[in-house]
């Protein structure tokens, strides 16, 4: 994902980027092998750069990061979730036009 704004999460980097951010963290679950998954990546790299000093923009691959996606209760996947100050404030289930995800974080700002 070189060029983009979007970090790629992982257990060993949750605590830093998504616990202690000072700003709202959209995080997408994702896997490599999810078509839906694929189909909204752009949209979501579109509003990392977007968004880029007002809010953090990570995707969390859950087959390499479960402990994650357990401690969200991520059933299935693409699945959204917007994260302030610790605390889940939102959350999309699938398939996704971009304006959806970017009302989750302006709900957040």
């Amino acid at each position: 994902m070189a060029g983009t704004a979007t970090l790629t999460i992982t257990e060993a980097n949750y605590e830093v980027e998504v616990v202690q951010s000072t700003v709202p963290v959209l995080i997408d679950f994702w896997a490599e092998w999810c078509m839906p998954c694929r189909a909204i990546g752009p949209a979501i790299d579109q509003i990392a750069v977007e968004y880029a000093g007002k809010a953090k923009v990570g995707k969390v691959d859950v087959d390499a990061n479960r402990n994650l996606a357990l401690k969200f209760n991520v059933q299935s996947i693409p699945c959204v979730v917007v994260v302030k100050g610790g605390e889940v404030v939102g959350r999309a289930m699938g398939l996704k036009p971009k304006a959806e995800f970017a009302k989750l974080i302006d709900a957040a700002l």
